[in-house]
């Protein structure tokens, strides 16, 4: 994970300094950069709730998971974060929210179905791991300039339209587009390495909060055997799926360099690991 951010840093250092070299006002991008940051820091967890339609519960309605998330909370030292229900029946789970003070853990109904008491469990101690690890910040760090660089290369058409210096100015947009999308496509990679990361992390720390690897194991066997139906997949697919604790990819975009989570071979081969080196 930490080579994977230096990399970004050294790409998106690189991408400021194309656009200052090619005369971007640099208040402008300062402004631009620091607003746009501001907002996902902010903001990016309410829109990830409103578009899953996930509804805030409180104890008494939900009394099972709270006890949950409450005990896992003081073995792993954490405040208690809000708890959600998304209305689904894919079964699935996330965490959201910009530190651990204003952290959102969400379930579907679907996995609250699916799964038994302990592995239910486990996954919440998976999704209370990433709030541990502060990924939900890491990750809007990691993405903001990405975006940026998105709506660069989604922009140029209307900014070159305008006056200009001639060949300088269609220089210097043709460098900027390049530059752009090169940043969006690389950073995109990226990103998408460091997603994988930290799920192997948040794996380990759940199989270290209960103590038992195997019982993850089980918890992600039975969600990935589960068929998502094509209207919930399309609400999930995208940069929602990255916060699951399983992927809802469809068939045709399952590819492992793209992929926001490892593959589940891959997980339960760690998992059995940290299972062998905890009996040892």
């Amino acid at each position: 994970m930490l080579l994977t951010m230096i990399l970004l840093a050294v790409l998106y250092l690189a991408f400021l300094a194309v656009l200052v070299s090619q005369g971007v006002n640099n208040i402008l991008i300062i402004l631009f950069i620091g607003g746009f940051m501001l907002l996902q820091y902010y903001y990016s967890d309410k829109m990830i709730l409103s578009t899953m339609g996930a509804k805030m519960v409180s104890e008494s309605e939900a009394p099972e998971l709270h006890q949950i998330v409450s005990r896992l909370c003081a073995i792993a030292d954490l405040p208690m974060p809000k708890i959600a229900v998304v209305n689904s029946s894919m079964p699935n789970a996330f965490a959201t929210g910009r530190n651990q003070k204003n952290a959102v853990v969400a379930v579907t109904t679907g996995i609250m179905q699916k799964l038994d008491h302990s592995e239910l469990e486990a996954v919440l101690a998976h999704e209370l791991t990433h709030v541990k690890n502060r990924d939900m910040m890491v990750m809007t760090i990691a993405t903001f300039l990405s975006s940026m660089a998105q709506i660069l290369v989604r922009s140029m058409p209307f900014m070159g339209s305008g006056g200009g210096r001639g060949r300088d100015s269609g220089g210097s947009f043709i460098v900027v587009f390049v530059v752009s999308l090169a940043v969006w496509v690389l950073s995109f990679i990226l990103i998408q390495a460091l997603s994988r990361y930290r799920e192997f992390a948040a794996d380990r720390g759940a199989a270290i909060i209960t103590g038992q690897p195997s019982i993850l194991v089980s918890a992600l066997m039975k969600i990935s055997g589960f068929r998502v139906p094509t209207e919930d997949l399309r609400k999930v697919e995208g940069p929602v799926s990255a916060l699951f604790i399983v992927p809802a990819f469809s068939r045709s975009s399952i590819m492992n360099l793209f992929s926001t989570h490892p593959t589940l071979e891959a997980r339960i081969e760690a998992l059995q690991r940290i299972e062998q080196g905890l009996e040892s």
